[in-house]
Protein backbone atom coordinates (compact mmCIF):
# COMPACT_ATOMS: atom_id res chain seq x y z
CA UNK A 1 0.00 0.00 0.00
CA UNK A 2 1.41 3.37 -1.16
CA UNK A 3 -0.06 5.88 1.25
CA UNK A 4 -2.04 9.22 -0.07
CA UNK A 5 -0.19 12.46 0.69
CA UNK A 6 -2.01 14.98 2.37
CA UNK A 7 -1.07 18.47 0.78
CA UNK A 8 -0.82 20.63 3.72
CA UNK A 9 0.34 23.53 1.83
CA UNK A 10 -1.88 23.35 -0.91
CA UNK A 11 -4.86 23.27 1.48
CA UNK A 12 -3.48 26.25 3.71
CA UNK A 13 -2.79 28.42 -0.11
CA UNK A 14 -6.81 27.57 -0.40
CA UNK A 15 -7.48 28.51 2.75
CA UNK A 16 -5.64 31.46 2.86
CA UNK A 17 -6.95 32.54 -0.96
CA UNK A 18 -10.42 32.09 0.59
CA UNK A 19 -9.54 34.36 3.95
CA UNK A 20 -8.31 36.92 1.24
CA UNK A 21 -11.31 37.12 -0.63
CA UNK A 22 -13.66 38.20 2.48
CA UNK A 23 -11.75 40.78 3.74
CA UNK A 24 -12.81 43.45 1.19
CA UNK A 25 -16.71 42.60 2.45
CA UNK A 26 -15.53 42.97 6.06
CA UNK A 27 -13.71 46.50 5.38
CA UNK A 28 -16.93 47.41 3.42
CA UNK A 29 -19.11 46.85 6.38
CA UNK A 30 -16.54 48.21 9.12
CA UNK A 31 -14.59 50.88 7.16
CA UNK A 32 -11.57 49.07 8.37
CA UNK A 33 -8.83 46.53 7.68
CA UNK A 34 -8.58 43.40 10.14
CA UNK A 35 -5.65 44.10 12.94
CA UNK A 36 -3.87 41.53 14.48
CA UNK A 37 -0.88 42.77 16.28
CA UNK A 38 2.32 39.98 17.48
CA UNK A 39 4.51 40.77 20.38
CA UNK A 40 8.07 39.88 20.40
CA UNK A 41 9.90 39.85 23.75
CA UNK A 42 13.86 39.94 22.60
CA UNK A 43 15.62 38.29 20.62
CA UNK A 44 15.55 34.82 19.70
CA UNK A 45 16.23 34.19 15.68
CA UNK A 46 13.26 31.11 15.37
CA UNK A 47 10.86 33.25 17.16
CA UNK A 48 11.82 36.49 14.47
CA UNK A 49 11.45 34.26 11.80
CA UNK A 50 8.39 33.09 12.89
CA UNK A 51 7.27 36.35 13.34
CA UNK A 52 8.06 38.22 10.10
CA UNK A 53 6.15 35.17 8.13
CA UNK A 54 3.41 35.79 9.91
CA UNK A 55 3.21 39.92 9.39
CA UNK A 56 3.91 38.85 5.86
CA UNK A 57 1.42 36.35 5.53
CA UNK A 58 -1.36 38.79 7.18
CA UNK A 59 -0.77 41.84 5.15
CA UNK A 60 -0.93 39.36 1.67
CA UNK A 61 -4.24 38.64 3.13
CA UNK A 62 -5.52 41.99 2.78
CA UNK A 63 -5.69 42.85 6.92
CA UNK A 64 -3.13 44.90 9.03
CA UNK A 65 -0.19 43.49 10.74
CA UNK A 66 1.52 45.05 13.61
CA UNK A 67 4.99 43.82 15.20
CA UNK A 68 5.38 45.30 18.59
CA UNK A 69 9.11 44.24 19.52
CA UNK A 70 9.99 44.70 23.07
CA UNK A 71 13.72 44.02 24.71
CA UNK A 72 14.78 40.68 26.26
CA UNK A 73 15.25 42.81 29.58
CA UNK A 74 11.11 43.81 29.63
CA UNK A 75 9.80 42.90 32.98
CA UNK A 76 6.46 40.81 33.78
CA UNK A 77 4.26 43.98 34.79
CA UNK A 78 5.40 46.39 30.87
CA UNK A 79 4.28 43.42 28.88
CA UNK A 80 0.76 43.03 31.10
CA UNK A 81 0.56 46.68 30.12
CA UNK A 82 0.69 46.56 26.72
CA UNK A 83 -1.56 43.64 26.45
CA UNK A 84 -3.96 45.27 28.76
CA UNK A 85 -3.26 48.80 25.92
CA UNK A 86 -4.01 46.50 23.11
CA UNK A 87 -7.17 44.61 24.67
CA UNK A 88 -8.63 48.44 24.91
CA UNK A 89 -7.85 48.99 21.04
CA UNK A 90 -10.89 48.16 19.11
CA UNK A 91 -8.47 48.15 16.02
CA UNK A 92 -6.75 45.54 17.29
CA UNK A 93 -9.06 42.26 16.43
CA UNK A 94 -6.04 40.25 17.44
CA UNK A 95 -3.35 39.23 19.99
CA UNK A 96 -0.89 37.32 19.72
CA UNK A 97 2.58 37.35 22.02
CA UNK A 98 5.33 34.86 20.63
CA UNK A 99 6.56 32.49 22.70
CA UNK A 100 8.98 31.55 24.63
CA UNK A 101 9.28 34.52 26.56
CA UNK A 102 12.40 35.53 28.72
CA UNK A 103 12.73 33.66 31.85
CA UNK A 104 11.36 36.63 33.85
CA UNK A 105 7.89 36.78 32.71
CA UNK A 106 5.79 34.04 33.65
CA UNK A 107 3.53 33.01 30.15
CA UNK A 108 0.74 31.87 31.89
CA UNK A 109 0.18 34.93 33.37
CA UNK A 110 0.52 36.83 29.62
CA UNK A 111 -1.79 34.09 28.41
CA UNK A 112 -4.50 34.59 30.72
CA UNK A 113 -3.99 38.81 30.99
CA UNK A 114 -5.35 38.04 26.59
CA UNK A 115 -8.54 38.98 25.77
CA UNK A 116 -9.60 35.50 24.87
CA UNK A 117 -11.96 37.00 22.29
CA UNK A 118 -8.59 38.66 20.74
CA UNK A 119 -6.98 35.34 21.58
CA UNK A 120 -6.28 34.61 17.93
CA UNK A 121 -4.11 31.31 19.20
CA UNK A 122 -6.62 30.18 20.97
CA UNK A 123 -4.24 29.92 24.21
CA UNK A 124 -6.06 31.34 26.97
CA UNK A 125 -7.73 29.27 29.78
CA UNK A 126 -11.10 30.52 28.59
CA UNK A 127 -10.75 29.51 25.25
CA UNK A 128 -9.17 26.28 26.48
CA UNK A 129 -12.49 25.84 28.85
CA UNK A 130 -15.08 26.67 25.84
CA UNK A 131 -13.56 23.52 23.66
CA UNK A 132 -13.86 21.49 26.47
CA UNK A 133 -17.30 22.13 26.82
CA UNK A 134 -18.19 22.50 23.32
CA UNK A 135 -18.53 25.96 23.59
CA UNK A 136 -17.90 28.66 20.14
CA UNK A 137 -14.16 30.01 21.14
CA UNK A 138 -11.02 30.30 19.57
CA UNK A 139 -8.55 26.81 19.02
CA UNK A 140 -5.26 26.97 18.88
CA UNK A 141 -3.84 26.92 15.16
CA UNK A 142 -1.97 23.99 14.58
CA UNK A 143 -4.59 21.58 15.89
CA UNK A 144 -7.57 22.98 14.09
CA UNK A 145 -5.47 22.48 10.74
CA UNK A 146 -4.96 19.39 11.73
CA UNK A 147 -8.90 18.90 12.23
CA UNK A 148 -9.32 20.28 9.01
CA UNK A 149 -6.97 18.58 6.89
CA UNK A 150 -8.59 15.23 8.61
CA UNK A 151 -11.61 16.22 7.24
CA UNK A 152 -10.91 16.87 3.65
CA UNK A 153 -9.29 13.26 3.41
CA UNK A 154 -11.61 11.43 5.18
CA UNK A 155 -14.84 13.55 5.71
CA UNK A 156 -17.12 12.41 8.25
CA UNK A 157 -14.99 11.13 10.93
CA UNK A 158 -17.57 9.97 13.71
CA UNK A 159 -17.32 7.02 14.99
CA UNK A 160 -13.36 6.67 14.26
CA UNK A 161 -10.88 5.49 16.67
CA UNK A 162 -8.16 8.59 17.37
CA UNK A 163 -4.55 8.29 19.43
CA UNK A 164 -2.85 11.53 19.85
CA UNK A 165 0.69 11.28 20.86
CA UNK A 166 1.50 14.21 23.43
CA UNK A 167 -0.31 16.07 25.52
CA UNK A 168 0.96 19.21 25.62
CA UNK A 169 -1.93 22.58 25.73
CA UNK A 170 -0.60 23.98 22.75
CA UNK A 171 -1.00 20.66 20.33
CA UNK A 172 -1.98 17.38 22.10
CA UNK A 173 -5.28 18.45 24.72
CA UNK A 174 -6.91 20.63 21.94
CA UNK A 175 -6.51 18.07 19.53
CA UNK A 176 -7.78 15.41 21.36
CA UNK A 177 -11.14 17.76 22.60
CA UNK A 178 -11.53 18.59 18.40
CA UNK A 179 -11.61 14.37 17.86
CA UNK A 180 -14.49 14.08 20.35
CA UNK A 181 -15.95 17.06 19.26
CA UNK A 182 -15.95 15.29 15.60
CA UNK A 183 -17.36 11.86 17.61
CA UNK A 184 -14.40 10.05 17.86
CA UNK A 185 -13.24 8.02 20.11
CA UNK A 186 -9.87 9.17 21.65
CA UNK A 187 -6.73 8.24 23.03
CA UNK A 188 -4.49 10.36 24.83
CA UNK A 189 -0.99 8.87 24.78
CA UNK A 190 2.22 10.15 26.36
CA UNK A 191 5.88 8.82 27.58
CA UNK A 192 4.22 7.06 30.53
CA UNK A 193 1.74 4.48 28.42
CA UNK A 194 1.92 1.20 28.36
CA UNK A 195 2.75 -0.65 25.26
CA UNK A 196 2.98 2.87 23.10
CA UNK A 197 2.78 0.66 19.80
CA UNK A 198 0.16 -1.28 21.13
CA UNK A 199 -2.23 2.14 21.64
CA UNK A 200 -1.06 3.53 18.62
CA UNK A 201 -2.03 0.46 16.59
CA UNK A 202 -5.71 0.51 17.30
CA UNK A 203 -6.25 3.53 16.15
CA UNK A 204 -7.83 4.90 12.40
CA UNK A 205 -6.61 8.29 13.15
CA UNK A 206 -2.69 8.99 14.92
CA UNK A 207 -1.89 12.18 15.13
CA UNK A 208 2.08 12.56 17.08
CA UNK A 209 3.18 15.85 18.58
CA UNK A 210 5.90 14.63 21.22
CA UNK A 211 8.81 16.39 19.22
CA UNK A 212 10.95 13.28 19.06
CA UNK A 213 12.34 12.39 15.77
CA UNK A 214 10.79 9.37 14.05
CA UNK A 215 9.88 7.95 16.83
CA UNK A 216 7.00 6.34 15.04
CA UNK A 217 7.29 3.34 13.02
CA UNK A 218 5.68 1.25 10.63
CA UNK A 219 4.95 -1.48 12.97
CA UNK A 220 3.20 0.94 14.99
CA UNK A 221 0.16 1.80 12.31
CA UNK A 222 -2.68 0.09 11.08
CA UNK A 223 -2.63 -0.66 7.47
CA UNK A 224 -4.93 2.22 5.80
CA UNK A 225 -4.78 4.61 9.03
CA UNK A 226 -4.40 8.15 8.58
CA UNK A 227 -1.51 9.73 10.09
CA UNK A 228 -0.87 13.39 11.02
CA UNK A 229 2.62 14.22 11.80
CA UNK A 230 2.92 17.12 13.95
CA UNK A 231 6.50 17.09 14.36
CA UNK A 232 9.61 19.19 12.98
CA UNK A 233 12.84 18.20 14.50
CA UNK A 234 16.19 19.05 12.26
CA UNK A 235 18.47 16.45 12.51
CA UNK A 236 21.62 16.14 11.13
CA UNK A 237 22.32 14.84 7.51
CA UNK A 238 25.67 14.39 7.42
CA UNK A 239 28.28 16.20 5.84
CA UNK A 240 27.67 19.22 7.98
CA UNK A 241 24.59 19.41 6.73
CA UNK A 242 20.95 18.86 8.15
CA UNK A 243 17.47 17.88 7.07
CA UNK A 244 13.72 18.25 8.75
CA UNK A 245 11.78 15.13 9.71
CA UNK A 246 8.49 14.59 11.57
CA UNK A 247 7.54 12.19 14.56
CA UNK A 248 7.36 9.57 12.54
CA UNK A 249 9.14 7.48 10.06
CA UNK A 250 8.17 9.04 6.80
CA UNK A 251 9.25 6.76 4.08
CA UNK A 252 8.08 3.06 5.99
CA UNK A 253 4.22 4.50 7.73
CA UNK A 254 3.87 6.06 3.75
CA UNK A 255 3.71 2.10 2.72
CA UNK A 256 1.23 1.51 5.84
CA UNK A 257 -0.66 4.26 6.17
CA UNK A 258 -4.24 5.29 3.99
CA UNK A 259 -2.86 8.87 4.41
CA UNK A 260 -0.16 10.91 5.55
CA UNK A 261 1.10 14.26 5.97
CA UNK A 262 4.94 14.72 5.15
CA UNK A 263 7.48 17.03 6.83
CA UNK A 264 7.92 19.89 5.69
CA UNK A 265 4.59 20.82 3.76
CA UNK A 266 2.55 19.27 5.52
CA UNK A 267 0.96 20.57 9.11
CA UNK A 268 3.58 23.26 9.16
CA UNK A 269 1.84 25.52 6.55
CA UNK A 270 -1.88 25.41 8.30
CA UNK A 271 -0.20 27.28 11.62
CA UNK A 272 -0.31 30.85 9.76
CA UNK A 273 -3.23 29.81 7.81
CA UNK A 274 -5.51 28.91 10.60
CA UNK A 275 -4.09 31.99 12.50
CA UNK A 276 -5.48 34.18 9.75
CA UNK A 277 -8.44 32.33 10.04
CA UNK A 278 -9.02 33.06 13.43
CA UNK A 279 -7.52 36.92 13.05
CA UNK A 280 -10.70 37.20 10.66
CA UNK A 281 -13.01 35.67 12.60
CA UNK A 282 -12.14 37.77 15.95
CA UNK A 283 -12.54 40.84 13.54
CA UNK A 284 -16.75 39.65 12.53
CA UNK A 285 -16.90 39.47 16.39
CA UNK A 286 -15.45 42.28 17.30
CA UNK A 287 -16.97 45.06 14.71
CA UNK A 288 -20.38 43.16 14.89
CA UNK A 289 -20.28 42.42 11.30
CA UNK A 290 -21.82 38.93 10.44
CA UNK A 291 -19.84 36.18 9.18
CA UNK A 292 -21.17 33.14 7.04
CA UNK A 293 -21.75 29.65 8.38
CA UNK A 294 -18.75 28.02 6.86
CA UNK A 295 -17.23 30.44 4.64
CA UNK A 296 -13.97 29.46 6.02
Amino acid sequence: MTATIIDGKAFAEALRGRIADLVPAFVAKAGRRPGLTVVLVGEDPASGVYVRSKGKATEAAGMKSDTIRLPAGTSQDELLGLVHQLNADETVDGILVQLPLPGQIDENAVIAAIDPDKDVDGFNPVNAGRLATGLHGFVPCTPLGCLMLLKDQLGDLAGKEAVVIGRSNIVGKPMAQLLVGESCTVTVAHSKTRDLPAVVRRADIVVAAVGRPEMVKADWIKPGAAVIDVGINRIDAGEGKTRLVGDVAFEELAEVAGAITPVPGGVGPMTIAVLLRNTLVAAHRNAGVPLAKGAI
